[in-house]
């Protein structure tokens, strides 16, 4: 058995879970997650002690991951409808900016132009000055569209320049001129 299903899964104040057939959805203050279960898995919600997940095979080590897979799947779920998820993205360069406008994220990160970005239903943007916020309930949509935003200008490691993670450390290199002058 997975050491992560070993304990039920507890279920928050305002939050409802809920299985028909193969579909877990989860319900709370912030809005409704679903997904669809595989065939091997089980899901049982119990009011009082919580979500029990079980498989059909606990002995193979395939079954086994997908316990712990889905336990960690139904507990950020739990978490996003409750709580949310936010990852921030730092603009770092001269003449970089990140402006929000209407559904869109419009970057200007040294291109010959702007570049739009359609924000993807259910995620929320907000830039202040070379910060962009992204929010939403979706652990897996927020960080898709915070990797897609950051990959239109990885930060470099000669300058820095480009979008990182906040707190996100950049191995920085010295560059030619630092050689000729240590020789």
């Amino acid at each position: 058995m997975s050491r992560l299903a070993r304990k039920p899964l507890p279920i928050p104040a305002g939050v409802t879970v809920a299985v028909s057939g193969s579909v877990v959805s989860v319900k709370g203050p912030k809005g409704a997650l679903e997904k669809t279960l595989p065939v091997s898995v089980h899901i049982a919600v119990d009011a009082n002690a919580g979500v029990a997940v079980t498989v059909d095979h606990p002995d193979q080590s395939g079954d086994k991951a997908l316990q712990g897979l889905w336990v960690r799947l139904i507990q950020n779920m739990i978490v996003g409808v409750s709580v949310g998820f936010e990852r921030v993205l730092e603009v770092e360069g001269i003449g970089y900016k990140v402006v929000v406008k209407g559904k869109e994220v419009v970057l200007d990160i040294g291109f010959s132009h702007e570049v739009p970005v359609a924000l993807p239903a259910g995620i929320e943007a907000v830039a202040e000055k070379n910060v962009l916020r992204i929010r939403g309930i979706d652990k897996e949509a927020v960080g898709g569209f915070a990797v897609f935003v950051r990959n239109l200008r990885p930060p470099e490691p000669y300058k820095g320049k480009g979008i990182r993670y906040q707190g996100e450390i950049i191995r920085r290199k010295a560059g030619k001129a630092a050689k000729t002058s240590a020789g």
